[in-house]
């Protein structure tokens, strides 16, 4: 058999046949490099790969309102002092005034404390006829004026002690407005442990904290004899 040729290999027909075979590699070779796993350029947006459900924020608590106790209301009736040093019945009238007033002071305050009576020339108030003098009154270091009138004869005598001032004791006042606003939780009033005041006068301020913590403001009107009346300012 002769021996084939490179002349031989490359007729026409067997050169078709490789312009075939190239057109066909050159057709995968451009299918492979479609498929290629290589990044994106720089220009193309890649594709989202899952959306995001809804979101949800955990609400924020609001601040509470503080319940606060409330104070007990006082269930027996203010306590009246008891005042000792009651002279006998025949001891000099003076002596006796002196005392009235004195204990009628301590009872109006709501408690037994020291209490001075100083009324310039109550020692001839014995004297028959109508008598009037002007007194100081000193009750746990608090002091008032007043005016007394003695109308005396000659066995007997009648005396009355006026003021518009009376001390009172601040224990006595927050008593009286926990009977008027029950359910307080704290009662705040503007006077000392120990006031003189005027019962003409407009009061004494209080504030009411209720059980909410809500303040509520108040007057304490004290009368002539000690009473206390609490009224809503």
């Amino acid at each position: 058999m002769p021996a084939l040729s490179l002349r031989g290999i490359m007729t026409p027909s067997r050169t078709k046949f490789g312009v075939a075979v190239f057109g066909l590699s050159a057709l995968l070779v451009f299918l492979v490099a479609g498929c290629s796993d290589s990044a994106p350029d720089a220009g193309s947006t890649p594709s989202a790969t899952g959306s995001s459900g809804p979101s949800s924020a955990a609400p924020i608590p609001t601040a509470s309102k503080p319940t606060l106790t409330p104070l007990p209301v006082p269930s027996k009736p203010w306590p009246t002092p008891s005042v000792k040093g009651e002279p006998a019945s025949d001891a000099p009238l003076a002596q006796r005034i002196r005392f009235a007033i004195s204990k009628q002071a301590q009872i109006t305050a709501g408690r037994a404390a020291t209490t001075t009576v100083n009324c310039p020339g109550i020692d001839k108030a014995e004297t028959a006829g109508k008598h009037t003098l002007t007194c100081t009154v000193t009750y746990a270091g608090k002091s008032y004026t007043g005016q007394l009138t003695v109308d005396a004869k000659q066995y007997s005598a009648s005396y009355k002690f006026t003021s518009d001032s009376v001390a009172i004791v601040r224990a006595k006042v927050v008593d009286a407005v926990l009977r008027t606003v029950p359910g307080a939780a704290k009662v705040t009033c503007t006077m000392d442990d120990v006031a003189v005041v005027k019962h003409t006068a407009d009061g004494i301020a209080c504030d009411v904290t209720t059980t909410a913590n809500a303040v509520q403001p108040y007057k304490a009107q004290i009368s002539g004899n000690g009473q206390v009346l609490v009224a809503k300012a």
